[in-house]
C-alpha cells in the first residue's frame, strides 16, 4: 500500500469512529470516563510510589498526598462511570464559559479594531454553549461523547487531506515539477 493511501485510509477509519462515537454518545462518554478512571489509578500509584521512595520530607508528603488524590479520583470514575461522566463533562462545560468570559473581556480591550465583534460574539457563543449544557442534563451526559466524535471527524478530515496532498506532492515529483503548495 502506497504512502499516501496509508493516510487516507487512516482518515476514513478515524471518521468512520468519529461517526460511531456520535450515533452512541453516551455509550462513548461513559467509555471516556472508564478510560480516564485507568490512567487516574496508573498515575496515582506511580505517583504515590515516587513519594514513598523520594528523599526530603516535604516532597514525599506533597508526592503522596497527590498520589492518594489520584488514586481516589480514579477509583470514584470507576466505580461509577456515570457520575465521572458527569463530573468531567462540567469540568469541560466550565471551561468553555470561563473561554468565552475571557474572550469577552479581550474584546472590551480591542474596542474600536475591526476584531472587536468577532471577538465578542465568539465569547458569547461559548458562554451561551456552556449555559445550554448546563439547563440540559442529556447533553452533559453525552457531551464527551459528542466532543469525541466531532473530532474524530474532523482528525479524519485533516488525514484524509495530508494523503491526498502526499499524492499530488509524488505525482509533482515524478514529473519532475513542483506540487502543489511548492514553489516553483
Amino acid at each position: 500500500m502506497s504512502d499516501w493511501l496509508k493516510w487516507v485510509v487512516l482518515g476514513l477509519i478515524s471518521i468512520a469512529f468519529g461517526i460511531f462515537a456520535l450515533s452512541h454518545a453516551v455509550l462513548t462518554s461513559v467509555s471516556v470516563t472508564i478510560v480516564v478512571g485507568a490512567l487516574l489509578l496508573v498515575t496515582g500509584a506511580v505517583q504515590t510510589y515516587a513519594g514513598v521512595t523520594d528523599i526530603g520530607l516535604g516532597n514525599k508528603i506533597l508526592s503522596i498526598l497527590l498520589g492518594l488524590v489520584l488514586l481516589l479520583l480514579g477509583v470514584s470514575f470507576l466505580a461509577d462511570p456515570l457520575a465521572g461522566t458527569i463530573s468531567l463533562a462540567l469540568l469541560v462545560t466550565i471551561f468553555i464559559g470561563a473561554g468565552g468570559v475571557l474572550r469577552i473581556l479581550f474584546a472590551l480591550r480591542l474596542r474600536g479594531t475591526p476584531f472587536f465583534w468577532m471577538m465578542l460574539a465568539s465569547g458569547v457563543l461559548s458562554l451561551g454553549l456552556a449555559a445550554f449544557i448546563l439547563l440540559n442534563p442529556a447533553v452533559t451526559v453525552a457531551l464527551l461523547g459528542i466532543l469525541l466524535g466531532v473530532e474524530l471527524l474532523f482528525n479524519g478530515a485533516g488525514l484524509i487531506a495530508l494523503g491526498l496532498f502526499r499524492r499530488s506532492h509524488l505525482k509533482g515529483q515524478r514529473a519532475g515539477r513542483p506540487a502543489d503548495g511548492e514553489p516553483a
